[in-house]
């Protein structure tokens, strides 16, 4: 995630770190060499190009700009979406530290290694979603927070979250029968269990369902098609400024383009994609201090305006 303060009108134009240029630039260099070759040959030749309406590309342009739109608009759903669950987890999370801490009676033998090791599943499931949904390995972050018996149960898993919820799901069972909790308190313990399973099958749907690829095509055949053309419909009324014109409207079509491809997939490592590492973190960081740990990780902070 790119986090700046807002640059004034003349420094906007001279931004690129976290901007779509980069990914764009070889589409905008190729139209805009075509709208020069376009130019030059009407120059020189214009016999070759007969007078075309601009009207029709207008319209066309238009209906793109819809199509282009709507497409924005469900990445950034899928986008706000993605941060709202992750939101949820935050919330969830803590609330299930806070009423383990407040609510089961740890004045039994082995109730201070109890207390900590829910507390530490509960940050070990945060950095295991956060790996799960990246693809990433998630054992160096683990097996700093669980033993070696809890490592080795996840390493044999198909999916570590939902087993780090099932050991948190057993644990709490045997404080039960220890008779450390109530029959009431465990089911508010489960109450937050099942919201944190349901923010985990959100992302994953988020995850798993990408924007039909039907739809995704046709707007980028579309966008070719537009940025392409476009050079032969407006040379005989721009001329020389043809190339100008032919390299604001690829960055334009190509770049609404590209922005919606990064804000599909919110939880990937790309510049606008979500900071999940330093969120996760900042729980880690919130959930030990309420354990009473004094020696905590620090929080990761944007290096060159990007937050990861």
């Amino acid at each position: 995630m790119i986090l700046r303060d807002k640059p004034h009108a003349l420094r906007l134009f001279f931004i690129i770190k976290g901007s779509v240029v980069p990914i764009v630039a070889s589409k905008i260099l190729f139209v805009t060499l075509l709208g020069t070759a376009v130019a030059w040959v009407e120059y020189y030749y214009s016999y070759l190009f007969p007078p075309l309406a601009v009207a029709p590309m207008a319209f066309f342009g238009v209906a793109l700009s819809l199509f282009l739109g709507f497409r924005n608009n469900a990445s950034y759903e899928r986008w706000w979406e993605a941060r709202k669950q992750w939101g949820k987890l935050i919330v969830e999370s803590k609330s299930l530290t806070r009423q383990i801490i407040s609510y089961i009676d740890f004045d039994k033998v082995g109730g201070e290694t109890t207390k900590k090791r829910l507390v530490l599943l509960i940050v070990a499931y945060n950095h295991a979603l956060r790996h799960y949904l990246r693809k990433t390995e998630p054992w160096n972050d683990i097996e700093a927070l669980l033993g070696s018996s809890d490592v080795k149960i996840l390493k044999g898993a198909e999916n570590v979250p939902d087993t780090i919820l099932l050991l948190i799901g057993m644990e709490l069972s045997g404080c039960l029968q220890k008779d450390s909790i109530s029959d009431f308190a465990i089911q508010n313990f489960d109450n937050h269990l099942t919201q944190l399973t349901s923010v985990q099958a959100a992302c994953e749907r988020i995850k798993n369902t990408p924007i039909p690829f039907a739809y995704m095509l046709l707007v980028q055949r579309t966008t070719y098609l537009y940025c392409f053309t476009a050079p032969f419909a407006i040379v005989a009324s721009l001329g020389v400024f043809t190339p100008l014109f032919c390299a604001v409207i690829a960055y334009t079509f190509f770049g609404l383009d590209a922005l919606s491809d990064e804000l599909e997939e919110p939880f990937g490592t790309s510049a606008n994609d979500l900071p999940l590492e330093a969120l996760t973190r900042m729980t880690e960081i919130n959930l030990r201090s309420m354990l009473g740990e004094v020696e905590l990780p620090k929080p990761i902070l944007p290096v060159q305006h990007i937050l990861t």
